[in-house]
């Protein structure tokens, strides 16, 4: 499932290396250009790669994630190997209680499951406001997404203007928009950057364990993913594409 790095392969050594490095340019142009700006983790994979690069750098970018209140507890286990590993505690948001609350009596605890709608309107209330509030005050953030995750993210760009947060508004950048998922994992293995257990156990993307399965070899690695809808509706609203 997870692609090991081959022990010898110039060609990807030298790809990867470019890769890191125009992140690594990036990643310093926005800090120049955009604080305050924070990072919003997923504690994916990808997430990871940006992550080890934060720290590494020593870059004033603020690391934040978004605790549903339903997350597998193998990505709790990370937030805490993280903080073990670069001494980082991640800042972590959480959906307001009167609205999960509101939620789940009117619709019930697992409403996700009967329609797109009411599957949206649980991430609306426990991904999307805390993450409005997460961006309040910043003038940029950054987020692990790659193109070649989903359909929905196809031709997505390295950066672009979000209407939808901060105030007014604010920058979006996707420095891994680019890289190859053998890339994304080549990193991981070099560098020993830790990473959610659940990888090694085919779940390629992680999100809130009533909505994550594990896939099998030859599905769309993003199949596991709300995996009751259909693959052009598999966003949860925190990165709508808009025209």
């Amino acid at each position: 499932m997870i692609p090991q790095p081959p022990a010898v392969d110039p060609a990807l050594s030298t790809a990867l290396a470019a890769r890191v490095a125009a992140v690594r340019q990036l990643l310093n142009e926005i800090v120049a250009d955009f604080s305050p700006v924070a990072f919003a983790s997923s504690l994916g994979a990808e997430d990871m790669v940006l992550t080890d690069l934060i720290v590494r750098d020593g870059l004033p970018i603020d690391i934040f994630s978004l605790d549903t209140g339903r997350l597998p507890p193998e990505t709790y286990e990370l937030i805490a190997a993280v903080q073990r590993h670069y001494g980082l505690i991640i800042t972590l948001y959480y959906p307001c209680h009167e609205r999960v609350e509101a939620y789940t009596r009117q619709n019930g605890i697992n409403a996700f499951y009967e329609s797109v709608e009411l599957r949206k309107g649980c991430c609306q209330v426990r991904k999307v406001e805390p993450l409005q509030r997460a961006l309040a005050g910043r003038k940029a953030w950054i987020t692990g997404l790659r193109a070649q995750q989903a359909a929905t993210r196809d031709g997505l760009p390295i950066r672009s203007f979000d209407a939808a947060n901060g105030d007014g508004g604010l920058e979006k950048f996707n420095p891994l928009a680019e890289w190859s998922e053998r890339e994304v994992w080549t990193y991981l293995r070099l560098n020993h950057v830790p990473y959610n257990a659940l990888h090694d156990r085919f779940y390629p993307s992680i999100g809130c364990a009533p909505c994550t399965r594990a896939i099998t070899p030859g599905e769309d690695i993003r199949a596991g993913r709300w995996w009751w809808e259909n693959p052009d509706s598999k966003e949860c609203g925190l990165h709508v594409k808009r025209a």
